[in-house]
């Protein structure tokens, strides 16, 4: 299946929080879900999903922060993993290849 680079695309484990159908399609996001019982599929997204947290926590103990100060570092977190070169792209970094 032929997807646009610039499509809006979320992926999820068929979980029932992540079923607002019409809401995806008003904001044009397609809904891709993995394969019911596939570790294989969801595992990709959980060591991700680890790392990212893994960073956050760091950032927030190294710099001292109040807890409440957590979802700036997510973003923080996510901006600098995205500016790292990385062996999966030929050590580019995401922000390179986009």
């Amino acid at each position: 299946m032929y997807q646009n680079p610039l499509q809006k695309v979320i992926r999820s484990n068929n979980g029932t929080e992540f079923f607002m159908t019409n809401f995806f399609i008003n904001k044009g996001i397609m809904h891709q879900t993995s394969c019911v019982n596939t570790q294989q599929q969801n595992s990709i997204v959980e060591r991700k999903h680890g790392h990212l947290l893994n960073v956050t926590r760091a950032l927030m103990i190294q710099s001292h922060l109040p807890k409440i100060y957590g979802s700036y570092s997510v973003i923080h977190a996510t901006h600098i993993i995205n500016m790292l070169p990385t062996p999966v792209l030929n050590d580019f970094s995401p922000q390179e290849i986009l």
